[in-house]
């Protein structure tokens, strides 16, 4: 992962101010009429998952869209792909705000994840070459709580799973989750590794942007281990020991900047998917070399305060994240355990 330092630096001072606490908190959040569901007929597992999430969160038929296309290819290609958006758009109704998509693979869209390719469609802007920014995320950070009616885009998470049984557990999580309110800790840990520790000047603003509401963990080691109480995990490494010997409360949260976490089937580092697997509710990785922006990643300050809000995963996580073109948001879109149930 290369830095890219003088980027880095005008970087750090654009997300300073766009990272200023908003100032009214959005009336309402996202609700299962209005997340669009896509499937992959072509892919067995994807139908499955697509079945049981519709099942769970009672996702209305019409809020369906089916598709077919090779799951063969982690690079799903931009002709391709736009065919397949438009048909999307044209099928699901238009209130809809947010996509949920139901397969791991393909992840990305030339040089973009597929998750932001849903969200912004293929774009030029949102890609890099070398250690450059891209365009920024409007919903950044944003008071909205209708991003396709305010913003016209619709944020846009894979249910990803390498098994039927790891995407069932994933889902019921996020549904378990829901108003529960957890007493959990955010584990916030510097490592050895330098160019991916550049997100440890964050976390003192977590303390101050959470409030006292959330038992916050600074930890300098090469990872958490055998914790029962995992709310946040944020790290910067390629590879993250000791994931199963710590529990994960339902609506977790959890990431590790690296650079290619989000080549969630094919990584030559660790996979975002392993997060889901070790009992997380929501996790993201970048699909090509973002390089070590911080923009290009989660603002953990900014997530931890919008997810504690009662926002939904979806919402927060997209909103933590200023430049999210290379970047794959994978997990349960709708968990919310801090927004209080009907």
């Amino acid at each position: 992962m290369r830095p890219g330092i003088a980027l880095l630096t005008l970087t750090l001072i654009a997300l300073r101010t766009a990272t200023a606490p908003a100032t009214e908190e959005p009336p309402s959040t996202l609700h299962s009429s209005e997340l669009g569901v896509i499937i992959n007929t072509q892919d067995p597992l994807s139908e499955a998952i697509g079945n049981y999430y519709i099942e769970r969160r009672h996702v209305p038929v019409a809020n369906v869209a089916r598709l077919s296309f090779s799951p063969l290819l982690a690079d799903l290609p931009a002709a391709e792909f736009n065919s397949l958006r438009a048909r999307v758009q044209s099928t699901l109704p238009q209130h809809i705000q947010a996509y949920a998509i139901t397969w791991a693979r393909p992840y990305r869209v030339g040089c973009m994840s597929i998750t932001s390719a849903f969200t912004f469609g293929t774009d030029p802007g949102y890609c890099a070459t070398g250690c450059t920014a891209t365009k920024l995320n409007p919903y950044f950070n944003a008071p909205s709580s209708r991003p396709y009616d305010d913003l016209h885009i619709r944020p846009t998470i894979a249910i990803a799973a390498r098994d039927m049984s790891s995407a069932r557990q994933l889902i019921d999580r996020g549904v378990a989750s829901d108003g529960t309110f957890p007493r959990g800790a955010a584990y916030l840990v510097t490592t050895s590794d330098a160019a991916r520790n550049v997100r440890t000047t964050q976390y003192r603003r977590v303390e101050a942007e959470t409030e006292g509401k959330l038992d916050i963990r600074m930890i300098t080691a090469p990872a958490v281990r055998e914790r029962s109480d995992v709310l946040f995990y944020f790290i910067g490494t390629m590879d993250v020991p000791d994931l199963a010997t710590n529990h994960f409360l339902p609506g977790a949260i959890a990431d590790h900047l690296t650079s290619f976490g989000g080549m969630l089937t094919d990584s030559p580092q660790m996979s975002s998917l392993r997060w889901i697997e070790a009992g997380a509710t929501g996790s993201y990785g970048t699909v090509v070399e973002p390089c070590a922006i911080p923009a290009k990643f989660p603002d953990i300050p900014v997530l931890a305060r919008r997810y504690l809000s009662g926002e939904t995963l979806v919402e927060a996580y997209w909103k933590s994240v200023a430049m999210p073109g290379q970047g794959i948001f994978v997990g349960e879109p709708l968990a919310a355990p801090f927004r209080a149930r009907p």
